[in-house]
């Protein structure tokens, strides 16, 4: 991947089903990025805005619905937009919220070409935005049990829909195959149960009887992430939901999340989100559910 595109973050955890946030804004200021998530995203009322997906560029007409597949870069921009409400409903969820083996099945063969193609990214005609605008966007009304069963009606209907477009000319996933393992999936799990303390490396690999070194380099090749970088993201995912969900100060929600000194996080969190937390709360102000 680029140096110049950010690996964003999301503030989505793995209790989450997904997240929709919603908001008017006057410009697009996000950077070219990619995140693990799926992102489902209908844009109205920016004609003349410019949208980069993988290798693809385009300039956009007045509304847009656009499914972008996990790891795969993509962004937003101004460029000749000039509309003062410009209005965007983002989905986010996880790339397993549909396990493999249930994706196999005859009745899900639709969704599983969709998400296939959506490595591309995929653009949804006039026709199908105009018919799923409203849903989408009464989305956030539903709640618990009905809003999850509402996305998979959403997306069972996009994958049926005609006449959309697979945008980039190839597919940019850079997931790493060989990333699932039990005793990843076993360490994983426990930070982001224990994330607010001190963890050690020690006391990771002791947990999956390996020694040290071994566990460090087994980490390192199976997420391309050494040992602390991975802490520190699942500490920023918990810090951006905290920002998000919660009006606890900046240095409160540092220490919540496990960051021994402010500076420290915030040097860490400027790093890897491209703002400061205080700037981060402030892009967010808009309507923000977690299911």
């Amino acid at each position: 991947m680029n140096a110049n595109i950010m690996r964003e973050i999301t503030p989505l955890t793995p209790n989450d089903c997904f997240t929709l946030f919603s908001r008017v804004k006057n410009k697009f200021d996000f950077p070219l990025h990619y995140h693990d998530e799926f992102e489902l995203n209908l844009i109205l009322n920016a004609p003349g805005a410019k949208r980069i997906v993988g290798d693809h560029i385009e300039v956009i007409g007045n509304q847009e619905l656009v499914l972008v597949g996990p790891n795969l870069y993509h962004a937003w921009f101004t460029h000749q937009c000039t509309s003062e409400e410009i209005m965007e409903v983002t989905i986010q969820f996880h790339k397993d919220l549909l396990e493999d083996k249930f994706l196999q099945k005859n009745q899900l063969s639709f969704i599983r070409n969709m998400f296939e193609h959506s490595q591309k990214g995929i653009a949804f005609s006039a026709e199908t935005i105009e018919r799923l605008k409203p849903r989408i966007l009464s989305l956030a009304q539903k709640t618990g049990f009905d809003s999850v069963l509402e996305l998979f009606s959403i997306l069972h209907d996009l994958s049926i829909s005609r006449n959309n477009k697979v945008l980039a000319d190839i597919s940019f996933n850079n997931s790493n195959p060989n990333f699932y393992s039990r005793r990843i999936e076993k360490v994983f799990d426990y930070m982001n149960k224990h994330y607010s303390r001190q963890i050690s490396l020690g006391e990771v690999s002791k947990m999956v009887n390996m020694p040290e070194a071994s566990f460090s380099r087994f980490m390192k090749k199976r997420t391309g992430n050494t040992f602390i970088d991975t802490l520190n993201e699942i500490r920023l995912g918990h810090a951006t939901r905290m920002l998000i969900d919660t009006t606890h100060g900046i240095a409160e929600v540092a220490y919540h999340c496990g960051f021994n000194n402010i500076s420290n996080f915030n040097r860490i969190f400027k790093k890897k989100k491209n703002c400061t937390p205080k700037e981060f709360r402030e892009n967010f102000a808009g309507t923000r559910i977690f299911i």
